[in-house]
């Protein structure tokens, strides 16, 4: 199903626009009045990351007339694997500024504005304000929510994408062009539970997915603000690299959609933290009064080596994460042997438990399972082996 341009066309286009667009200009489809709406046309891209990267690129190239960029932070050696907007020199830089050059040599008749700000409920509708669309590249679910929810609030259509490992998904959510046509929510009501979807930085990303996915959003972005092609709106593009396979799903829109539904309850912009949850709330009891510093594990640690103390360190990661980094005198039990119970025939009854992961999430969750199998002195490493790496031991690298 074809949809009316998002975007009226521009008055012309210079001799140089001419020039430069003009294999979009060859295209029937596109032609001069589709480059006109594309010059004519702001567009909000949400990240500077993985996906955020190639997507802000391609519709540079494009001659998408004005650029909005929200991301505030900074790059990371980590980031280049994939971030392709980023380079070597850009390390330490705030992502929206080299972005920004970046998008400059690309084209440089681009207009690009930028909102070097995290996206929260407070901002959320100033950055909105103005364009036609908006291109979603975040990597968290509070914040997919958070912007799933004010786009249908202030009537904006966006492309979303996400990305894991090898797995890629894309969709168009519009419900303000079609009235049948689902939001985020539709497809999934509920963010699930707390540390069973590893992020990106947990479980990794194939550093060429984000340019699979991206494109697809760029893709979908040009079909929208033209109004040429069938947009996915209503349908969900599930790509799998491993088996170079691509797959289309129709998705509906929910009656009882807690947002777009017939009877709706989320009327307002509400707490997406709160919703989404960083850790269960038995893993926020557990951890309550059981989490300790890397400075005390550093103190345990040589208390240990002294002979004075006792207890086992456990590393609830995975072992290509314990292969990049680690904390001195670990065993490594990865949390999925904790959820299936294996576990717990691994841990002595006769010493204390201390555990870690990555950042302390997984781990908090783990300590939950491990205190209600009767651990009660159970604790864990809040910051884990990030916590460890930057403020006990620098020599080894982060990811």
């Amino acid at each position: 199903m074809s949809y009316p341009a998002l975007v009226e066309p521009a008055d012309e286009l210079t001799i140089d626009e001419v020039r430069r667009y003009s294999r979009h200009l060859i295209i029937p489809d596109v032609g001069m009045s589709g480059q006109k709406r594309l010059k004519n046309a702001k567009v909000l891209v949400i990240g500077a990351g993985g996906l955020g990267s190639p997507a802000l690129l391609y519709l540079a190239a494009a001659g998408v007339g004005t650029l909005g960029i929200v991301e505030f932070d900074e790059v990371d050696e980590s980031n280049l694997q994939r971030q392709v907007i980023h380079g070597q020199s850009d390390v330490g830089r705030p992502k929206a500024v080299s972005a920004q050059e970046s998008i400059a040599e690309v084209n440089p008749l681009v207009n690009v504005v930028v909102h070097s700000e995290r996206l929260e409920n407070d901002n959320v509708y100033d950055i909105f304000d103005g364009y036609d669309l908006i291109v979603d590249g975040t990597d968290n679910f509070a914040t997919r929510y958070l912007v799933n929810d004010a786009a249908y609030f202030k009537g904006i259509p966006y492309v979303w994408g996400s990305i894991y490992r090898f797995d890629g998904q894309a969709s168009v959510f519009a419900p303000s062009m079609d009235d049948d046509a689902p939001c985020y929510r539709c497809l999934y009501p509920e963010p699930p539970p707390p540390g069973m979807v590893p992020s990106c930085a947990e479980g990794g990303v194939l550093g060429v997915l984000c340019a699979s996915i991206g494109s697809i959003q760029v893709n979908e972005a040009i079909k929208l603000l033209t109004g040429i092609g069938d947009p996915l709106v209503g349908k969900l593009m599930i790509y799998d690299a491993l088996e170079m396979e691509y797959r289309k799903l129709k998705v509906r829109k929910d009656p009882s959609c807690a947002l777009c539904g017939e009877n709706p309850t989320v009327t307002e912009l509400i707490d997406y933290e709160y919703f989404c949850g960083a850790v269960s709330d038995e893993a926020a009891e557990a951890a309550a009064d059981a989490t300790i510093s890397v400075t005390t594990l550093e103190h345990m640690l040589k208390e240990r080596e002294e002979g004075s103390r006792d207890f086992v360190l456990v590393d609830v990661r995975e072992p290509n994460e314990a292969e990049i980094n680690h904390i001195p005198g670990a065993v490594l039990i990865p949390k999925g042997d904790f959820l299936n119970g294996s576990a717990l025939e691994k841990l002595p009854s006769d010493k204390q438990v201390v555990m870690h992961c990555k950042t302390g999430v997984r781990s908090a969750e783990t300590l939950a399972i491990v205190k209600g199998a009767g651990y009660s002195d159970a604790v864990h490493v809040g910051g884990g082996v990030s916590a460890w790496v930057n403020q006990i031991d620098p020599s080894q690298p982060s990811y």
